[in-house]
């Protein structure tokens, strides 16, 4: 059964520092897009970031850029998120998705429709 999950989110203050992981099982990454998403209350869902399967490119939301930076460990099935200087805006529930496109591997996007997706995890930036 193919499945993601995320972790690491949590509560954080101002200027503070997280890192996601999203773990996946039942596959491999090696032909599959990550893109990470949010959605905050009562906004649509927005993409963050996505990486492409050799992990050779990247792209980033214009509200992230210079904040966030994706990785991915294909030996350990897993993607992260780091971020860094967090503000309140960026609260939300974060999902990372994956995406099967065996035929570019510096190919990502986060405005495709992904294949599958995680249950979600929730970042709050408070004081």
């Amino acid at each position: 059964q193919l499945q993601l999950v995320e972790s690491g989110g949590g509560l954080v203050q101002p200027g503070g520092s997280l890192r996601l992981s999203c773990t996946v099982s039942g596959f491999t990454l090696d032909a599959y897009v990550i893109g990470w998403f949010r959605q905050a209350p009562g906004k649509e869902r927005e993409g963050v970031s996505c990486i492409s399967s050799s992990g050779g490119s990247t792209k980033y939301a214009d509200s992230v850029k210079g904040r966030f930076t994706i990785s991915r460990d294909n030996a350990k099935n897993t993607v992260y998120l780091q971020m860094n200087s967090l503000n309140p805006e960026d609260t939300a529930i974060y999902y990372c998705a994956a995406t099967y496109y065996p035929y570019n591997s510096r190919y990502c996007a986060t405005t495709a429709s992904p294949d599958y997706w995680g249950q979600g995890t929730q970042v709050t930036v408070s004081s």
